[in-house]
């Protein structure tokens, strides 16, 4: 163990906690966060909320982890271009919230972070101090085979944009 395994440690802690909290709040909130699905313009809201809420507690709790840490992240990367996608491009990139249809919308720069973090975490591997290592699997998707997962993440959202999401043109 090293201080890289360390930093590795901290980001998965970070990153996984951010994701399970977020879940949760989904979990509590389930007819809200349908309704906001629907509302953005994503077709079988309840079954969005369903997936969303699964992926980000799961994908969370394996980052603290540190299991199927390039699967989790793979994961996270996809959650956050759908959410870049559909909800903050056109906003810009800074998250300072503006009034959009009496809606605030924020900018795309921390869903960017939380991307890049979660790629980043793909592309090293979980480190020493987490399950895959244990098990020895930590080296099995890192590098560029890792970077290879995480772009699975962003083709695995198009594809759910493509089959569920049909924003309002007016």
């Amino acid at each position: 163990m090293n201080a890289i395994d360390v930093g590795l440690l901290a980001l998965r802690l970070v990153l996984g906690v951010v994701f399970v909290a977020h879940g949760i709040k989904h979990a509590r909130a389930r007819h809200k966060t349908s309704r906001w699905f629907a509302s953005i313009g994503f077709k079988a809201p309840d079954f969005q909320w369903l997936m969303s809420t699964a992926t980000e507690i799961g994908a969370g709790a394996l980052l603290i982890a540190g299991l199927l840490t390039s699967f989790a992240s793979a994961a996270i990367v996809g959650i956050m271009f759908v959410a870049f996608w559909t909800v903050h491009r056109a906003a810009g990139f800074f998250i300072t919230a503006f009034m959009k249809d009496g809606i605030d919308v924020e900018g795309w720069e921390y869903v960017f972070v939380l991307a890049v973090v979660a790629a980043a975490l793909v592309i090293t591997g979980p480190g020493e101090l987490s399950v895959d290592h244990a098990i020895g699997f930590a080296d099995a998707f890192d590098g560029w085979v890792g970077a290879a997962a995480a772009l699975s993440g962003v083709v695995a959202g198009s594809g759910l944009l493509a089959a569920f999401w049909r924003p309002d043109r007016t």
